[in-house]
């Protein structure tokens, strides 16, 4: 279904019975990438599925925005079709959204599954700063009067040498995207108050075991549950397992807050 949220449409699907529980999916995907989680869950949950504004059937936000901004999205179309409170499910940048809106709103979050979710800054050597100073200096190239041709080709070259695959594909939300990857959540992940299931692929070359650690660590109770030979999509490269956890941990969690087999 299509939904004007803050001015933009945006696109999600509703299915199953049950608690509601909210997938977000990760950057340069859509809804239909969890699609398979949704299928697991639906049968005991209530299952809403969005595409994140910029991304699938949603429009594309006006300016750059953060995650706090993709958070206080989500926040207004779970208002809209009321749901007062879910469990969240968020996949690589999906899991920085699902933080913030933990961190927030906590009273609007019972549950928090973060897979192979991004929001640690990694430590960053001499390479990485070495490019930032080519990055400004040829940027300092486009405002010098008869040499603006010049630095754009220049810094397009460069780009495209060392730019991510996910920062070339960005198009318009490249400003979006350089705004949200340079965002280190690492201070507030203390103040996560919903139980937190962290999920993870041995393999992942997108996230590493360092951030996850530091998700584990600092994340009151978080568990850690590690697939291995899986990679950034453990969802897709062990289904069967990733199921049965992420449905064993909303269970198990729902039973203790409703207060069932004491």
């Amino acid at each position: 279904m299509l939904i004007r949220i803050g001015g933009l449409e945006t696109f999600y699907q509703l299915e199953g019975q049950g608690d509601p529980v909210v997938l977000l999916h990760g950057w340069g995907a859509s809804s239909q990438s969890l699609a398979g989680v949704a299928a697991c869950l639906a049968p005991a949950f209530r299952v809403l599925a969005v595409d994140l504004p910029g991304f699938g059937w949603s429009q594309a936000p006006p300016v750059a925005w953060g995650t706090g901004d993709y958070a206080d999205h989500v926040r207004r179309l779970l208002d809209e079709i009321r749901i007062a409170d879910a469990a969240l499910l968020g996949h690589s940048f999906g899991g920085r959204i699902a933080i913030q809106l933990a961190t927030r709103h906590p009273e609007r979050v019972e549950r928090l599954v973060l897979v192979a979710s991004a929001g640690v800054r990694p430590r960053r050597g001499p390479r990485y700063y070495a490019r930032v100073a080519t990055a400004k200096t040829l940027r300092r190239l486009l405002t010098l009067p008869g040499l603006e041709g010049v630095g754009r080709r220049l810094l397009s070259r460069w780009q495209a040498k060392v730019g991510s695959r996910d920062y070339l594909a960005a198009g318009r939300l490249r400003p979006t995207f350089v705004k949200v990857v340079n965002e280190d959540l690492t201070p507030v992940l203390a103040l996560i108050r919903a139980p937190t299931l962290l999920l993870w692929g041995d393999q992942d070359q997108e996230v590493r075991r360092p951030a996850v650690d530091v998700m584990a660590a600092r994340i009151p109770g978080a568990r850690l549950h590690v697939f291995p030979g899986a990679g950034h999509f453990p969802f897709q490269d062990a289904p069967e397992v990733f199921c049965r956890a992420v449905r064993e941990f909303l269970e198990a969690e729902r039973r203790v807050a409703t207060g069932e087999g004491r």
